[in-house]
């Protein structure tokens, strides 16, 4: 008998088929606040009709963040399953050589076909990255998809199925939406929308004032928003007329909020919550919704690890979240720890956050009343708007200072005040609460390796403070002197703009500068960012981010400090969406102030 059911066993071994391997389905929209999306509760009708027909079919998760409120570290957490103070990506620059496997590596290992299309440079340490099979934003034509079309993404989508047919594998494909990112929808567009939306129907985010030109801006962000979710639903159609829809895993989320002040490039809540939606053919429930649980970005590789049966590699911060999935418990789910470090331009600004169901901590290290914040979003309408208001709003005013100034520590109570506008640090009826998160923050700090423990430690004292974000400055210098010096014989910088400066620079007034430029008609609307920066270690004090094409002139403000260290400033700029992809950067020597 015992002889017989081996028999039987090699038999049924060798006629039935292995279960076969789940397809991945990754796709990311970039720079979309949770709440534009319709099923996360969007108060504008029409915003996103086939994500939200997508979620009926699907798993939400609506206490999901991502790490980091900017996009290149905020993807390599995604697809490493580490913290990037772990692995290093900790702005925009490329970490080579690595000595741990991201999600491309691992995939292939486990037999998968994997494909990448958009944001591929943020998507892994460094890049070209040995890791994908392909890369399709080059389309099958061998054209280059222009990351705003619609259609190129039902291509894109179409081509990695195909891939991965022809290499007889299932596939893994990371496809990567860019609205709504800046630059957003506008009338003159020749990649159109399926809706337009109004700046008097659009709803104006509680962290902003409300104002027409604000509503303006916002009004083509929703546009984009709709453009982001036609998009997806290109996607999808390649995806169900290829027949692999019910053996493909499909995750949809976003990086990080909207390009607006107090959402990207912070820590805030609508800065890192982010509508993830799961959807697994015979294992998720339709329309079935996670309030509960705490997940976030550092999970996501993990989870994927466990859905396709392979290995997990030593070393990962983060933990799966699979029992999730398949709509059970899972322990230890009630916080998640967020940090910031560096924007696309290499000014540091380093950040660390704790958050619960309820209550948000965030410890800024490099507050210290001088220091201003450099973040992409000041290039904004909305943001230039706040400042014109600050002088007629003390309120406003008092939010202008918190955006380029902030404070050492802020505590807010997310289920009352999602905004965050109310920071409850010294009011002495939460000491308990914010007593527990700094300890929740802390051990957080000790546990992963965290470069910010020696500050958060001696948070009250701002020696030891301006001593670690000092040292973070020395390293980020250093690093971008040595990206300079490794450029030396690489191509010659096309001659695009020109920097003219006034005569005289008077401390305490405005100064306006032009920028000339001549574009090719090939390069179409190109992004010019003018920096003001002073004393003699020029750091930036403001940057104005304006839109340009053909020949012309920009002229850009500035308001010069009334104290200006060692009396001299200067101003920088460059052409391009950011400084690591720039077609022509100019800097001009210190200027004397009078």
């Amino acid at each position: 008998m015992k002889r017989l059911c081996l028999v039987l066993l090699f038999f049924l071994v060798l006629v039935l088929p292995a279960a076969a391997k789940p397809n991945l389905l990754l796709i990311t929209v970039d720079d979309m606040s949770c709440d534009s999306v319709g099923a996360f509760g969007c108060a504008l009708e029409g915003t996103t009709p086939n994500i939200d027909a997508f979620a009926a079919e699907s798993r939400k998760f609506l206490r999901a963040h991502v790490q980091v409120g900017n996009c290149y570290p905020s993807r390599n957490v995604m697809w490493s399953g580490r913290y990037p103070h772990n692995t290093g990506v900790e702005g925009f620059y490329q970490v080579k050589p690595i000595a741990f496997p991201v999600m491309a590596d691992l995939m292939k290992a486990a037999g998968y076909y994997t494909a990448i299309r958009g944001k591929v440079s943020h998507s892994t340490p460094y890049q070209p990255y040995p890791g994908w099979d392909a890369d399709h934003t080059t389309l099958p034509d061998g054209s280059q998809a222009h990351i705003k079309d619609v259609e190129s993404y039902y291509t894109s989508t179409r081509a990695a199925i195909d891939g991965a047919r022809e290499a007889g594998k299932p596939f893994c494909f990371n496809i990567n939406i860019s609205d709504p990112h800046k630059p957003f929808w506008h009338p003159d567009d020749p990649h159109p929308t399926s809706r337009v939306f109004t700046a008097d129907e659009v709803p104006v985010p509680g962290f902003l004032p409300d104002d027409p030109a604000i509503r303006e801006e916002l009004a083509l962000y929703y546009s984009s928003v709709r453009r982001a979710d036609d998009c997806f639903g290109a996607i999808l159609r390649a995806l169900e007329e290829s027949g692999q829809e019910d053996n493909t895993f499909v995750m949809f989320l976003s990086d990080h909020g909207m390009p607006l002040p107090f959402a990207k490039t912070q820590l805030y809540h609508h800065s890192t919550h982010t509508p993830l939606i799961v959807k697994w053919p015979g294992v998720t429930e339709a329309g079935s919704i996670d309030d509960t649980h705490l997940v976030s970005a550092v999970d996501f590789l993990p989870t994927l690890l466990d859905v396709v049966g392979a290995q997990h590699p030593d070393g990962l911060d983060g933990r799966s979240f699979l029992p999730l999935v398949k709509g059970e418990t899972q322990d230890d789910r009630d916080v998640v720890f967020k940090e910031y470090n560096e924007n696309a331009g290499g000014f540091r600004n380093p950040m660390r956050g704790v958050q619960t169901k309820r209550f948000l901590y965030l410890f800024n290290p490099w507050s210290d009343g001088k220091r201003t914040m450099a973040t992409a979003t000041n290039g904004t309408a909305t943001w230039k708007t706040m400042k014109k208001l600050a002088s007629e709003d003390s309120a406003i005013a008092e939010r202008v200072d918190l955006m380029e100034h902030r404070v050492v520590e802020e505590f807010y109570d997310i289920e009352n005040d999602p905004d965050c506008r109310r920071n409850l640090a010294e009011e002495p009826a939460y000491a308990e609460e914010l007593k527990q998160h700094r300890k929740r923050l802390h051990e957080w700090m000790v546990e992963s390796g965290d470069h910010v423990l020696p500050a958060f430690e001696g948070r009250e004292d701002p020696a030891a403070m301006a001593a670690y974000v000092e040292k973070m400055e020395a390293e980020s210098a250093a690093r971008k002197a040595a990206r300079k010096g490794g450029k030396k014989g690489a191509r010659k910088q096309a001659n695009l703009i020109r920097l003219r400066l006034p005569e005289t620079i008077v401390a305490g007034e405005k100064v306006t500068v032009k920028v000339p430029h001549q574009l090719p008609e090939e390069l179409g609307k190109q992004l010019v960012h003018v920096t003001l920066k002073a004393g003699p270690d020029q750091k930036r004090v403001a940057r104005e981010v304006l839109e340009a094409s053909g020949k012309g002139v920009l002229e850009v403000s500035f308001d010069v400090p009334a104290e200006v260290p060692g009396g001299v400033v200067g101003f920088a700029a460059f052409v391009g969406k950011e400084y690591e992809e720039n077609l022509q950067h100019l800097q001009t020597k210190p200027v004397a102030v009078r």
